[in-house]
């Protein structure tokens, strides 16, 4: 898997987002900060990652049991107010649409907690290894 990411102009702060092969996406800050919110901003992905692979990881539980689950609708709210201070809160709010019971109910929800980037958010150490490489054009 490769992410490249670019200046979309000399000024702004948008960026252009490539992952693979699939089609561009674009990021950009708000304008408190300089942006001109053409785009989501990082905070954005940081926070769909976490509801899109609760809903991937909900359907696919959902389908291997056989469950009749139509739909999933998952909600995520940020409190950012404390970041500075090394705390980030995200509010899920878990919809399922199906003749689902309630221990099936439950039990969706605790494998919406149990998806790969919940995990990762929550009980893994993050490495982050940043190097510099030298412009094409010098």
């Amino acid at each position: 898997m490769s992410i490249t990411v670019s200046s979309v102009d000399a000024q702004g702060l948008r960026q252009r987002v490539v992952v693979d092969s699939f089609e561009e996406l674009f990021a950009d800050a708000p304008v408190v900060v300089g942006g001109d919110e053409t785009a989501p901003d990082p905070h954005d992905y940081f926070d769909l990652a976490l509801g899109t692979c609760k809903a991937i990881t909900v359907r696919m539980y959902a389908r291997r049991k056989g469950w009749p689950l139509e739909a999933i609708e998952v909600q995520v709210a940020r409190n950012d107010r404390e970041e500075r201070h090394g705390r980030y809160y995200l509010d899920v709010a878990l919809s399922f649409t199906g003749a689902l019971d309630a221990d099936q109910r439950r039990r969706l929800a605790e494998i919406a907690d149990r998806c790969p980037i919940h995990r990762l958010m929550t009980d893994a150490t993050v490495a982050i290894r940043t190097t510099l490489e030298e412009a094409a054009d010098a």
